[in-house]
């Protein structure tokens, strides 16, 4: 497996995106909607899968079709080629506030596992798959589900984190303890399981879930400050009630609250 080899540039501080420079008959596969903008002479072409040579054929298309609806994605990716003689760029843009993080799979043994919506844009020949839990308490608990994706190949992948990114160096037999929601994805040969908080109290008033992430090296392990679940979570809980009433931080308080702390809407 031969990816194409791309040159990329990262903008931004918090709602970054990518500028990927093609040569001529380079190209890039990128996730439905994370497309930004391109430069004139660059074909957008609709695919099934992720158009490596692993889903040749109608069989292959279909199969590779089929493990992006087993991850959760769409059935589609697409795919951007630079069909003139110069240089011209794409760019792809996060989905929500966070950091965009460049995996050269060739520093990695040539595969990388990543939560199944990390995945943002990657050079044409990386594939894109499904990796499957052998661990019935991961499967159940994790929080992803029996599936993550992996991204296979010899080129760049670029994958999105929630609020700020931290990269973990772990030794052999180090062990790393994560919420299930903050993994971003880890290297080939990092062991993943699901350990028990424990305790009455932490598993009743702990709010923190039942579970977490066991990360064991050795190998390298990025985490998330801010999945986007939680992101959600919270949005969620403060977004107005049934019958047009808002929960603000005077709402302890009621109307009188919101006068106190600047919330004069009416």
């Amino acid at each position: 497996m031969t990816a194409h080899e791309i040159d990329y540039r990262i903008f931004g501080e918090e709602m970054q995106f990518v500028e990927i420079e093609l040569d001529p008959q380079e190209g890039v596969i990128a996730e439905a909607g994370s497309f930004m903008m391109m430069d004139d002479g660059i074909k957008m072409e609709t695919i099934f899968g992720d158009g490596s040579k692993n889903d040749s054929g109608f069989l292959g298309k279909i199969l590779g079709a089929g493990k992006r609806i087993l991850t959760g994605e769409s059935l589609f990716m697409t795919a951007f080629y630079n069909n003139l003689s110069g240089k011209r760029n794409v760019s792809f843009a996060s989905p929500y506030p966070g950091k965009i993080i460049p995996i050269d799979l060739t520093h990695f043994g040539g595969k990388f596992i990543c939560q199944k919506d990390a995945f943002l844009c990657a050079a044409k020949g990386v594939s894109v798959g499904i990796e499957f839990s052998k661990r019935l308490g991961r499967g159940l608990f994790g929080g992803e589900g029996f599936i993550m994706q992996k991204l296979e190949g010899d080129g760049m992948a670029f994958v999105h984190a929630g609020g700020t990114m931290a990269k973990k160096e772990l030794k052999a037999g180090e062990t790393l303890r994560v919420d299930t929601g903050c993994i971003i994805g880890f290297t080939k040969d990092v062991d993943y399981d699901i350990e028990f908080v424990g305790g009455i109290k932490n598993t009743i008033f702990g709010g923190e879930g039942l579970f977490f992430a066991k990360l064991q090296g050795p190998g390298t392990v990025y985490v998330q400050s801010l999945p986007f679940s939680r992101l959600a979570g919270r949005v969620l809980a403060s977004a107005p009630r049934a019958g047009g009433k808002d929960k603000g931080e005077g709402s302890i308080l009621g109307g009188l609250g919101d006068l106190l702390d600047g919330d004069n809407r009416f």
